[in-house]
């Protein structure tokens, strides 16, 4: 079995992507189901890849859950490892870490293309501080934190973590808005390492 690399469209267009299937991801359907029966401020209420994964883009859930099982379940043989000829990629464009051996499949697929930088979204700092309770972060791997909460912009990033991305109403805190109305291979914030933007601020999206 290989590990599916999508291709990527709309603003991440011109990247590449290992992602999941949010569906079936425990978490995610927590998240969702919470926020939505609650109508809370949590963001997974409004989560595009739920949404598309239910209508438009269905065609892309047997591949993405195909990734689901192999990243989660055993670690990846040297010949599953993908090389990745890329200067950037995105991890989890649709999905959520699942388990420990999920994040360390990823860490692995990093570690054996130095050549490129990764950036990993997620809100699962448990998996996270676990991995590196006993791992060095990977030089070329960039940390984003998923800010969990609507209109409550998080400036410091957790501990090991770069940058955080948060997400307001489209009429609040626009002159701090930086990730609104471009594509990301025009910006590349989230990309570059060593640059000095920490706080990414998205207005959230209905779909």
């Amino acid at each position: 079995m290989s590990v599916h690399i999508s291709k990527m469209t709309g603003k991440l267009e011109g990247f590449q992507a290992i992602s999941t299937n949010t569906m079936t991801n425990k978490y995610c359907s927590d998240q969702n189901a919470k926020a939505v029966a609650n109508n809370t401020d949590n963001i997974c209420g409004d989560c595009y890849s739920w949404s598309m994964l239910r209508t438009y883009r269905k065609n892309m859930a047997p591949a993405l859950q195909r990734n689901s099982d192999l990243l989660s379940s055993r670690p990846l043989n040297p010949q599953e490892v993908p090389r990745i000829n890329a200067v950037a990629f995105r991890f989890s464009a649709h999905g959520e870490l699942i388990n420990y051996q999920h994040m360390d499949n990823l860490m692995r697929i990093v570690n054996e293309n130095p050549w490129c930088t990764f950036t990993l979204w997620t809100k699962r700092t448990d998996i996270v501080f676990r991995w590196l309770k006993d791992n060095d972060k990977p030089a070329n791997f960039i940390l984003i934190y998923s800010n969990p909460k609507k209109s409550h912009i998080m400036s410091k990033p957790p501990k090991f973590f770069d940058k955080t991305f948060n997400n307001v109403l489209k009429h609040e805190d626009v002159d701090k808005q930086n990730c609104t109305g471009q594509k990301c291979k025009d910006c590349m914030v989230c990309y570059t390492i060593g640059n000095d933007t920490t706080t990414i601020v998205e207005a959230v999206k209905k779909y």
